[in-house]
């Protein structure tokens, strides 16, 4: 049955659907007051002749009535007529279209991995096996700086695969790159710190410089050459603080040469300076052996960022901190007031795939995928833009 007054519809109650009959009254009239049917100050009928009209009880309209009128739909008064809300809910703002990137042929878009090679079997496996032994209390809010299992297996796989002095209090699991950068510089600004050093070609404007810029770091670009970043530059700039990428760097691919390490690190002990060292992409090398982190020969200094996004997929959202360990404490305060600590299962899925060895073999597989693509490039520079490739 339909209610009609004041020119205005309601669709009538469905007394077969699974909706119970009041919902319907109510949403109906809610539709109707946002959508501008019923306007502000028009007068409802009265309980007594929307149950008759309706066909339902007086009682369940007086409940509508109530409920709307808590909600601030309605407005009443004793011994006058319920009406419309002088201010009814405003109707949703419409949704701006979302616009799909149109997907290109050949991506040759940096930091982002094959996706289609993701690891699928191998992750559903490690998943499986992360739930089935998961102890029920650990299922409870986590620890800031990450679960005690995945961060042991880290420790042991950074000291194994990237030289790096790792130990499991000294590292914070977080959500990739970005969250670890912000982690990290949050907690230098908080010491004193108040000009960081990025390398020039580096990120360009991108979000690294933007976070840095929003703590409230004056930014520096210090230059790069064949050899790395400047450190006698960086020695001028008057930085204390420095965001580098010594394994492969970015963009121009070079890798810290040794000379600059020890200077860097040298650098760092004079000024009381902080290294953070992004080991973006470190796992995969062509020409050479991969080399280990800058991290390894000045972990008092040096802030290590790693990641699976490159390794693995970017939606995994999981990486890593390891702190010095006069800046640990910090690190993981930040952690905690950021979001409580990262996703348990997750990690323990990671922790049982590194393990079991899967995750050195998706990487292995990966490295041969991604050599046979980089020949091909290089050839096909070669033919079609001889002195470019």
């Amino acid at each position: 049955m339909s209610i009609e007054w004041a020119g205005w519809g309601l669709p009538p109650l469905d007394r077969a659907g699974p909706e119970p009959l009041r919902a319907q009254l109510e949403g109906g009239l809610r539709a109707a007051i946002r959508s501008g049917r019923l306007r502000p100050g028009e007068r409802l009928p009265s309980s007594r002749d929307l149950a008759r009209q309706l066909g339902v009880s007086r009682g369940l309209v007086q409940d509508c009535y109530g409920q709307l009128l808590a909600e601030g739909y309605l407005t009443a008064r004793g011994g006058s007529a319920t009406r419309v809300a002088a201010t009814p809910a405003p109707a949703p703002a419409a949704r701006p279209a979302i616009v799909v990137p149109e997907r290109l042929e050949i991506d040759f878009a940096p930091g982002v991995p094959d996706l289609a090679s993701f690891p699928r079997a191998d992750w559903a496996w490690a998943v499986r096996e992360a739930c089935r032994a998961v102890p029920a209390a650990d299922l409870h809010y986590p620890d800031p700086r990450g679960d005690r299992t995945l961060r042991a297996v880290l420790a042991g796989y950074l000291r194994r695969a990237r030289a790096a002095v790792a130990d499991p209090a000294d590292i914070v699991v977080c959500a990739g790159f970005a969250q670890g950068l912000g982690l990290a510089l949050r907690v230098i600004f908080s010491a004193g710190a108040r000009t960081v050093a990025f390398e020039d070609p580096g990120y360009g404007q991108g979000e690294p410089l933007t976070v840095a810029t929003r703590l409230g770091f004056e930014v520096v670009p210090v230059p790069v050459d064949e050899g790395g970043i400047d450190v006698s530059a960086l020695a001028r700039s008057g930085a204390t603080a420095v965001v580098l990428t010594p394994a492969h760097q970015s963009p121009t691919g070079v890798v810290l040469a040794p000379d600059r390490r020890h200077a860097l690190a040298a650098w760092a002990a004079e000024r009381d300076a902080v290294i953070v060292e992004d080991d973006y992409d470190a796992e995969f090398r062509y020409d050479r052996e991969p080399v280990g982190t800058l991290q390894g020969i000045a972990a008092g200094r040096v802030v290590l960022l790693g990641t699976v996004s490159t390794s693995l997929a970017p939606a995994m959202r999981l990486g890593w901190v390891v702190c010095p360990p006069h800046l640990t404490a910090g690190i993981v305060e930040e952690k905690r007031l950021s979001d409580r600590g990262s996703p348990v299962l997750d990690q323990l899925a990671l922790a049982r795939l590194i393990e079991s060895g899967r995750y050195d073999r998706h990487l292995r597989r990966l490295r041969g995928v991604y050599a046979s693509r980089r020949r091909t490039l290089v050839d096909a520079l070669a033919r079609h833009a001889p002195g470019y490739g």
